[in-house]
């Protein structure tokens, strides 16, 4: 019998629906599982509740009590071993502004840049 091998989880948070559809969509494509959040804390809850996740993928700029950039800090304190994937259209980051191993993604992305840069930070 010839077992299958399992998927790594990616966490996607992003506040707009089509650009979070459109990412699902890239990364789905590329043999990830994917999970959805609309906000941080919905993607904190998620996190809580799951222990598969290898990557979050958040943007930067959402609503509620936190931004992208808090989550990505939360995530780290929480839960060390997930990796995580910033994306932003405005803002740009500096050195030290993503946990240690973070990677930064400008928008507008495309499907080869989502998929490499994901399957980079898997493999590190």
């Amino acid at each position: 019998m010839i077992s299958k091998a399992k998927r790594a989880v990616i966490l996607i948070v992003e506040d707009e629906l089509l650009i979070r559809l459109n990412a699902v969509e890239m990364i789905e494509e590329a043999g990830f599982e994917i999970v959805e959040a609309a906000r941080a804390d919905e993607a904190i809850a998620i996190l809580e509740g799951r222990l598969d996740i290898t990557v979050v993928f958040t943007d930067i700029q959402m609503p509620g009590s936190m931004d992208g950039l808090r989550l990505a800090a939360a995530v780290r304190d929480r839960w060390p071993p997930i990796l995580i994937v910033a994306t932003s259209g405005r803002v740009k980051l500096g050195p030290g502004d993503l946990p240690e191993g973070g990677r930064f993604l400008q928008k507008p992305y495309s499907s080869a840049e989502i998929t490499k840069i994901i399957r980079e930070v898997i493999a590190a």
